[in-house]
C-alpha cells in the first residue's frame, strides 16, 4: 500500500471552532448559529468532545443502516486525533442544517447514505476534524512546557515531549486548548503507513447494544402523549378512495380518529405511495384493528388491468421494434455484418421488494411553529424537505432525529412514510407514531425495476468480441420523478461506461420504457444487480458457444491495469485490471479448472459497482432430480483501503447472501393491478441452510483511497451461481428467480 502525506485545506471561518462545553469538556466542531444562548449546540456542529477523564465522544453524522458507518467514520477522526480507541464512544447527530443568506447549508457536513457514498464523501472531512483537534492539543501542551510544537508528538490520548521528558494527557489540556486561536497553516494528515486504528479490526461500536436488544430503532420510539397510526392503503395500484365507512372501526376500543389521505394521481410524482385511510388510536394494536374494520370503496384505477404477464409480453413486443439508442460507439452495424459469428440471448430480471426487517415507521409531532421527527431514514434532509412541504414550516424549525435503521437497501431513501406521519400529526395535532405492518411494507414499496434484456455479440475469426449490444425493455425507476424527461428514463437502468465499454470498439445500448403502474426505486446496487447478472451470464454463453474458457475470455477482455473514463456514479475512472485481478484470484482460490465429479460445477463472475470491485467463484452440485446445493463460495472485494475491515467482510458476506437469496426465490408479481406477495411466506428469503460452511471472504487492498462497500458485494453473486449451475448441469438460467427451473 502506498504511503501518502496530505495537507488539509479548509475554510477556517466556516469549518471549525473550539471551546469549553457546559460540562467542562473540550469541544471541537463546526460553528452553528441556530440555538439559544447557553445551549451547547449553539457552538457545535459535527463535533469531538474530550472529557477531563480522557474519554472521547465523536459525533457520527451519517445514518447507520447496517453498513458500519457509525464505526468507520469515527475511526477516521480517532486516527488523526490519536485517541485511545478504548475510550472512544460515538453519538448519533441529528440532521444539521443552518439557514444563511444564500439558503440552507450543512451544519454537520453532508448527511445521507445511498450509493455506497457514506464513507467516500466523508473521507477527507472526518480526518480533518481529528487532525485539527490533535494539532490544538499539541500546541497547548507545547505552550505549557515552553517548547516549540514541533518538538511534541502524541501517542494514544497523550501529548509527548521527549526532549523535556514530559507527557500530558489530553484531558489535562482542555482549558489551555480551548483558549487557542486556530493557526493559519492546516495540519498534515497521517501517512497511511502510520495508521493504527484505520484499517485494523475494530468491533462495531454498538454491537453489544444490538445483541442485547438495547439498540434503539425507529419502532422503539416512545414520546410523551404519543398516539399511534396505521393506514389502509389502496390494494390496487394508483386507485384513490371513493368513499369509506368507519362505523365499525370507531367502535374499537382505543380508536380516536379516522380520515382519508389522498395520494398522487397516476403519472404524478410520489409524495406518498398510495391513497388510503388513516386510523389513529391509543395503541398500534388498536390502530391496526381499526384499519381491518374499515369498509372502503376504491375508485377505478388506470392500472387495474396491469399484470406481470402483460408486462413481459409488452417487453417482448417492444424488443421487436426500434428503441432509443443511448450509446453508439464505433461502427456497430458494420462490425455485426462483418462478424464471423453472432451470439444472441435474452434474460429476464424480476421486480423485487426491499423487505427490510424493520417495516417503515415514523414519529412526527407537528406544532404551530415547529416539528420534531424521529425516523429510521437514509436521507434525513429529504425528510426535512418533506415536512416543510406538508406544513409550510421553515426548515430550521424542523428537527430530524435519526435512529438506527433496521434495514435500508435503498427503501429508506424515499420518505413517503415521513410525509404520511406528518400529515396525520398536522391533521390531529397529536404526536404520532406511524407503523406499517409487514404486509403494508411488502405491498407498498418502490420495487427494483423488472426488465427484459436482449444481448447480442459479434465475434471475429479468432473468437474476439468485436461488437456488443444490450437492448433493455424495463420499467424505469425514474418514471414519475419530478421534471424527468422521457428521453432520460434510461439513465438509471443502463450505465454506458460499464464493462465492456472501451474494451469493445463497436458497442450499442438501446432502451425501451414500459410504464407499468408498479412503483419503482433504488434497490441495493440498483441497475448493477440486473446488468451484472446479464453481462456475466452472457460472457459465459459466448465462451461456451465459441469453445473458449470463461475465465480467459474475461481476462482477455479486461486486460491490464489502466484508468478508463467513467462518467457514471462511482467514477471518474474505472480500472478493468482490478476486476481481472479479483476474478483471477477467486478462480485460483476455488480451484477453477480442476476435475470435478458429474453434477458438480464452478462458476465465476466479477463486476465494478459504485467505485468498488468484487468477484465471486462458486462451486455447486445439481442432482439428477434438480436439487441444488451450494458447496463453496469464494468472494473477494477491492475497496481501495478497507477502513473498517470487519464491516467490509460483513458487507461482502451480507451482499453475497442477499444476492443469492434474491436469485434463488424472490419475485414481486402483479395480477389485476394488485401486488400478489404480502409476507415472507410467499416472498421466501433464503434460509441459513442454503449457504455452505465453506464461505470465504477476502479483502484485496489496492491503494489508500477507500470506497463504500454496502452494495459492491452483491451484483456478481447471482451470475457466479447460475454460471456454476450451467457448469454442473448444462442448464442455463436466463430468467430469475431460479425457483424450480432445475426441476422442470
Amino acid at each position: 500500500m502506498s504511503a501518502r502525506r496530505e495537507e488539509v485545506r479548509v475554510n477556517r471561518r466556516e469549518f471549525i471552532v473550539m471551546g469549553i462545553g457546559v460540562a467542562g469538556s473540550l469541544v471541537i466542531g463546526l460553528p452553528a448559529m441556530a440555538s439559544a444562548e447557553g445551549d451547547r449546540e449553539r457552538m457545535l456542529g459535527f463535533f469531538v468532545q474530550i472529557d477531563a477523564d480522557g474519554n472521547v465522544i465523536i459525533g457520527s453524522n451519517q445514518p447507520e443502516i447496517g453498513q458500519g458507518i457509525r464505526t468507520a467514520l469515527p475511526m477516521l477522526v480517532a486516527e488523526e486525533l490519536d485517541a485511545d480507541w478504548s475510550k472512544v464512544s460515538v453519538r448519533q447527530m441529528p440532521l444539521g442544517i443552518v439557514k444563511t443568506e444564500e439558503g440552507y447549508t450543512w451544519k454537520y457536513g453532508g448527511q445521507g447514505v445511498g450509493g455506497s457514498t457514506g464513507l467516500t464523501n466523508n473521507w477527507d472531512y472526518m480526518r480533518q476534524v481529528g487532525a485539527i483537534a490533535r494539532q490544538q492539543l499539541v500546541r497547548a501542551a507545547a505552550a505549557r512546557i515552553g517548547v516549540d510544537p514541533a518538538q511534541c508528538t502524541t501517542r494514544p490520548g497523550v501529548v509527548v515531549c521527549s526532549a523535556a521528558g514530559v507527557e500530558i494527557a489530553y484531558g489535562s489540556l482542555i482549558a489551555d486548548a480551548a483558549q487557542l486561536d486556530l493557526p493559519e497553516e492546516p495540519p498534515e494528515l497521517k501517512s497511511v503507513d502510520d495508521y493504527r486504528i484505520v484499517g485494523s479490526r475494530k468491533k462495531t461500536v454498538d454491537a453489544f447494544e444490538i445483541v442485547t436488544g438495547r439498540a434503539k430503532f425507529g419502532t422503539d420510539t416512545i414520546q410523551p402523549g404519543m398516539r399511534y397510526a396505521a393506514i389502509a392503503r389502496s390494494p390496487i395500484l394508483n386507485a384513490g378512495v371513493e368513499s369509506f365507512d368507519d362505523t365499525r372501526a370507531r367502535q374499537i376500543d382505543g380508536v380516536l380518529d379516522v380520515f382519508a389521505i389522498e395520494g398522487p394521481k397516476m403519472g404524478e410524482p410520489y409524495f406518498v405511495l398510495a391513497s388510503g385511510v388513516a386510523v389513529v388510536a391509543t395503541s398500534t394494536w388498536a390502530a391496526m384493528r381499526g384499519k381491518a374494520a374499515l369498509d372502503i370503496k376504491w375508485q377505478a384505477s388506470p392500472s387495474a388491468d396491469d399484470s406481470s404477464d402483460k408486462f413481459w409480453q409488452e417487453n417482448e413486443a417492444m424488443l421487436r421494434t426500434n428503441g432509443q439508442v443511448v450509446l453508439d460507439d464505433g461502427d456497430f452495424e458494420g462490425a455485426m455484418t462483418g462478424a464471423s459469428r453472432i451470439v444472441e440471448h435474452k434474460y429476464r430480471i424480476p421486480f423485487v421488494a426491499h423487505a427490510p426487517l424493520e417495516p417503515q415507521n415514523c414519529y412526527a409531532h407537528v406544532k404551530e411553529d415547529s416539528c420534531h421527527v424521529i425516523v429510521p431514514t437514509q436521507m434525513p434532509s429529504a425528510a426535512s424537505r418533506a415536512v416543510a412541504a406538508v406544513t409550510g414550516l421553515p426548515r430550521e424549525n424542523i428537527r430530524i432525529d435519526m435512529t438506527r435503521v433496521g434495514g435500508g437497501f435503498g427503501r429508506r431513501m424515499p420518505v413517503d412514510y415521513v410525509t404520511e406521519a406528518t400529515i396525520i400529526s398536522q391533521r390531529t395535532g397529536w404526536p404520532i407514531q406511524l407503523m406499517w405492518s409487514r404486509e403494508d411494507d411488502m405491498k407498498n414499496d418502490f420495487y427494483r425495476p423488472g426488465g427484459t434484456h436482449e444481448m447480442r455479440a459479434g465475434l471475429d475469426n479468432e473468437g474476439k468480441v468485436i461488437a456488443w449490444t444490450q437492448r433493455l425493455a424495463s420499467g424505469s425507476k425514474h418514471y414519475r420523478r419530478p421534471n424527468k424527461p422521457d428521453d432520460e428514463l434510461w439513465t438509471p437502468e443502463l450505465y454506458p461506461d460499464d464493462f465492456p465499454r472501451r474494451m469493445v470498439d463497436n458497442m450499442r445500448l438501446e432502451y425501451f420504457h414500459n410504464a407499468i403502474g408498479l412503483p419503482r426505486g433504488s434497490w441495493r446496487a440498483p441497475a448493477h444487480t440486473a446488468n451484472a447478472f446479464v453481462i456475466q451470464s452472457f460472457l459465459d454463453e459466448i465462451a461456451h458457444e465459441t469453445g473458449q474458457d470463461p475465465l480467459q475470455l474475461r481476462l482477455d477482455m479486461l486486460g491490464e491495469d489502466r484508468e478508463l473514463e467513467y462518467t457514471n456514479h462511482g467514477g471518474p475512472t474505472f480500472n478493468p485490471g482490478r476486476l481481472a485481478r479479483l476474478v483471477k484470484f477467486v478462480a485460483e482460490q476455488i480451484g477453477y479448472g480442476k476435475q470435478l465429479p458429474q453434477g458438480r460445477g464452478i462458476g465465476i463472475a466479477t463486476h465494478f459497482t459504485f467505485g468498488g470491485y468484487a468477484a465471486h467463484a462458486m462451486e455447486v452440485t445439481v442432482s439428477s432430480a434438480g436439487g441444488l446445493s451450494i458447496e463453496r463460495i469464494v468472494a473477494a472485494i477491492d475497496c481501495g483501503l478497507a477502513v473498517h475491515p470487519n464491516a467490509v467482510a460483513a458487507q461482502l458476506e451480507g451482499g453475497t447472501i442477499d444476492g443469492l437469496s434474491t436469485a434463488l426465490g424472490l419475485e414481486i408479481t402483479v395480477r389485476d393491478g394488485q401486488v400478489q406477495q404480502s409476507n415472507f411466506d410467499d416472498y421466501p428469503l433464503a434460509r441459513i441452510a442454503a449457504f455452505p460452511a465453506r464461505f470465504e471472504t477476502h479483502i484485496l487492498p489496492y491503494n489508500d483511497i477507500p470506497t463504500g462497500v454496502g452494495e459492491i458485494g452483491l451484483p456478481s453473486a447471482a451470475p457466479a451461481l447460475t454460471n456454476a449451475i450451467f457448469a454442473a448441469s448444462g442448464q442455463r438460467i436466463r430468467t430469475l428467480p431460479i425457483g424450480d427451473q432445475l426441476k422442470g
